[in-house]
Order: structure tokens, then sequence, then C-alpha cells
């Protein structure tokens, strides 16, 4: 069903009238020269232009594809909120296999529509574009972060993204086990691709076990010859999730990891990863909460990247990012805090505190 526009009826619906939108703007983006196409989203620019990378995904429909673009934007308003950014919400994504239709002139045409925005919106890297991808997008757009140090950005956010899940793990072991450190710890990290593969740094330097799956075997391969000790790898997620004796899991690829079928079988006591939007569907962060398994938020976790994108803006500082993702330990303690007095799941108490950020935003 399609309404007057011929858009799909509940696309619309979702951005009008459900709790999953109210989205300021949607911008559907075509060059037939290049093949571009793409969605932009911009959620919130209540405490400024909205920030967010550019997935470029072979999505199965643009239904899809205008979905992902609205969820993933509204995950990035309270992302940038927790992380105590002057920056809203946005995200973009382009259709399409990226080994299939990517090109120099599609980058270009992609980096002139989101100039045409006149910096409402910020855009960096995402799930199928690179550095390198945005140092081409950047000759079209000023609005680009995620760009290489040899063109004025700060290059790969991955580093700080793990630092950042590293310093949420060590939250959450403080407030389970009243201390931060993993020393003795068996940590499961499914995906140890861009993020993956520096949290695994992060933890074998704290005296963590790990385990460890990727799709990829080559991914594996490469954790395993630079940790010949300390770290084992299993066939895949479905085995890694109810691995014994597993304390924290930590889910590192798409989002989706905690579902209906994965929550009732995992062994370990903590959830924390850098995936984003990792809970499948409402109402699967009580199921964690009723089996006793404390959940780190994704967006309050995996902010480090952003955080270092957004520098990039005032002349990127790696020290000072890194100090700022530092905080992601204090913020994530403060969420627990919150879930525990207010008597809700992590999840819940995270978004309240940023929808109270951004309120506030809009009152002044």
């Amino acid at each position: 069903m399609t309404d007057v526009t011929g858009a799909p009826a509940d696309v619309l619906h979702t951005l009008f009238h459900s709790d999953q939108g109210g989205h300021e703007q949607v911008v559907l983006c075509q060059d037939r020269a290049s093949g571009l196409k793409a969605v932009i989203a911009i959620h919130s620019t209540a405490l400024g232009p909205a920030l967010g990378g550019t997935r470029f995904y072979p999505y199965a429909s643009e239904q899809e594809a205008v979905a992902d673009a609205l969820n993933l934007a509204r995950g990035m308003s309270y992302k940038n909120a927790l992380a105590g950014l002057d920056h809203g919400g946005g995200k973009a994504v382009i259709i399409g296999d990226p080994e299939q239709i990517k090109s120099e002139e599609l980058l270009l045409a992609y980096g002139r529509f989101v100039a045409s925005l006149g910096g409402r919106y910020v855009t960096a890297c995402d799930v199928g574009t690179y550095v390198a991808d945005m140092d081409v997008v950047a000759r079209e757009c000023r609005w680009t972060t995620g760009r290489s140090p040899e063109n004025g950005g700060a290059g790969d956010s991955s580093v700080l993204t793990a630092f950042g899940v590293f310093q949420g793990m060590r939250a959450s072991a403080q407030h389970l086990w009243g201390d931060p450190t993993l020393r003795g710890r068996k940590v499961g990290v499914s995906g140890v691709g861009k993020v993956g593969h520096h949290l695994v740094d992060h933890l074998r330097e704290d005296g963590a076990e790990v385990v460890i799956t990727d799709v990829r075997a080559e991914s594996v391969r490469r954790i395993l010859d630079r940790h010949p000790s300390g770290v084992t790898a299993v066939a895949d997620t479905e085995t890694l999730i109810r691995t014994e004796g597993l304390d924290i899991y930590a889910p590192c690829a798409l989002g989706g990891a905690l579902d209906d079928h994965t929550v009732p079988v995992l062994t370990a006591r903590i959830v924390c990863g850098a995936a984003n939007n990792q809970l499948a569907h409402p109402g699967v962060e009580k199921d964690l909460a009723d089996r006793g398994i404390l959940y780190a938020p994704d967006y309050v976790v995996n902010a480090g990247g952003v955080i270092q994108v957004a520098d990039e803006l005032h002349g990127f500082d790696f020290d000072r990012c890194k100090a700022k993702a530092t905080k992601i330990f204090d913020t994530t303690l403060a969420i627990f805090a919150r879930a525990k007095q207010d008597g809700i799941p992590p999840a819940t108490a995270a978004d309240r505190i940023a929808e109270q950020r951004m309120a506030e935003a809009r009152r002044h």
C-alpha cells in the first residue's frame, strides 16, 4: 500500500505517527548517472547539527533502507546526547552492494547531496564506508568527518570506539562485581573486525580470557596470530553465547544480536559490545533484566567513534578525544544507578537521560 506520494504508507506512518518517528527531515537522493540511491535521515538538531555515519549496504528493498536510516538516525540523537556532544542525530544509507557499485562518481554525487543540506547533517564512516571514501565525499562536502589525517581528518575511529566499549565493560564489572578490572574474567567477542580486534587487545592487556568468533576466517586468524595465548576461537555466535563460564558477551558485528532466541541461552552475566541496535525489538531489555543479565546500552558504550569524528570539526586532538571517551565509564555507571533508582532496565534509563538533555536544549 502506498500513500498519495507513492511512498510506502507504513514508512510514513513510522515517520509521523509512531514512537519511533519524530524525525525532522528525511531526504531521498538519486543520481542516475552514477547509480546512487541514498536516504539521509535527520532525527534531531536540538543539540546542534545532526551527526552520524553513512552506511553502504545491499538492502533487500528501498523500504528496508528507509526504515534502517530512521532507526539509526534516532539512535544517533541518543548516542550524541549521552556522549555530551553538541550534536543531534542523523544517519545516511546508500542502497547497493559496495563491492559492486561503489565508485568515485557515486561518492562525489553523494557528497553533493550532503552539502545541499547546508550543514544540518554531518557525515562520517559506517558499515561499508571507509576513510578513503570520506576523503572523496569531502571533495564535494565540507561537512564530512572520518577523513584521513592527510586530508585534515582523524583517520580510523574504531580505535576510540573499542576504547569506549572497554570503559563500558569496566563500569559494568564495577557495578556487578565491585571491581572494574577484567582480569580473570572470560569475555566472548562476536565480530573481530574494525572495532572487535582493538577490543581484544584491551581485554588481553587487562588480563581477561577471550573467546572470539567471526564470519571471516581471516579476521579470526589475525587475532589468534596476534594473541597466541589467552584467546580461543569458536565456530559461530550460537556457540559463543552458550560457552560455559562466560562472564561478558560483546556483540561487535551487525545489530539485532539480542532477541527471543539468544537471550534465553546466554551464559554471560553482562552484555557490553560495539554493535549498534543490539536489542532486536522493544521488550528485550526487560527479558535481559529478568534473567539477571546486566545490559550496557550499546549507544552509550560505543560512542568513542562519534566523539572522535565530532572533534574533527574543531581540529582533531587525540588526547582530548580519549579523555572524553574515558568518561564513558562514568556515564555507564550513572545509567546503572538511575536504572536501579527508578526500577527500570538500563536501556530505558539511558533513553530517559538522553531525552532529558535534548528536551532541556529545546527550551533554551
